[in-house]
């Protein structure tokens, strides 16, 4: 064994307090719009971890969160080659969301019925859209990712990302329009 293997792992080892520390709760959040399983995205964000502290001594320090996101993109391919894609979503996927406020919580009947349809409205189309476009509405509009992060992470151009987001959004606008939610686009 080498006897400098104690100044490497040192030097690693704050590398990885540098760069990647930072950053695990953006890869949480990424991990799940990607996964949108709590468990799937911790494995998918301690798989992530793991392949950073194994090349943190050859990264350049330069953008370290477009470099997170590109090792949790190629997990997250590698992960899907391995198993046999998911025929029917969990319907128990949601049950993280925050109860709607009770009746007496200060809210009207009318805006508890309203919230509870409009939410059911958006969840219904985002839930139709095909999945490229679901990934860009959660980690744009949800993550807050910017339009490169996000290109980085899917590993799509940036214009790609903006199109995207613009077919998805105008898709779920309309749901909210045919549901009498949303004004009706103007004919021009």
């Amino acid at each position: 064994m080498d006897e400098r293997s104690p100044d490497v792992g040192t030097a690693r080892d704050k590398a990885f307090a540098e760069y990647v520390l930072p950053e695990v709760e953006v890869l949480l959040r990424v991990a799940m719009t990607l996964t949108a399983q709590p468990a799937d995205a911790e494995d998918l964000v301690q798989d992530t971890l793991l392949r950073a502290y194994r090349a943190v001594d050859r990264f350049d320090g330069r953008h370290p969160r477009a470099w997170l996101l590109t090792i949790m993109r190629r997990a997250e391919v590698n992960r899907h080659r391995r198993r046999r894609p998911q025929l029917l979503d969990d319907p128990d996927t949601d049950l993280g969301r925050p109860a709607e406020p009770a009746p007496g919580a200060g809210a009207s009947p009318e805006d508890i019925v309203v919230g509870a349809c409009f939410d059911a409205v958006v969840d219904g189309a985002l839930a139709a859209l095909p999945v490229k476009h679901q990934q860009v509405v959660r980690l744009v509009d949800v993550e807050g990712l910017s339009y490169a992060e996000a290109a980085e992470l899917l590993g799509v151009p940036e214009g790609t990302v903006m199109s995207r987001l613009h077919r998805a959004r105008r898709r779920i606008r309309d749901r909210l329009s045919a549901a009498g939610l949303a004004p009706k686009r103007g004919v021009m």
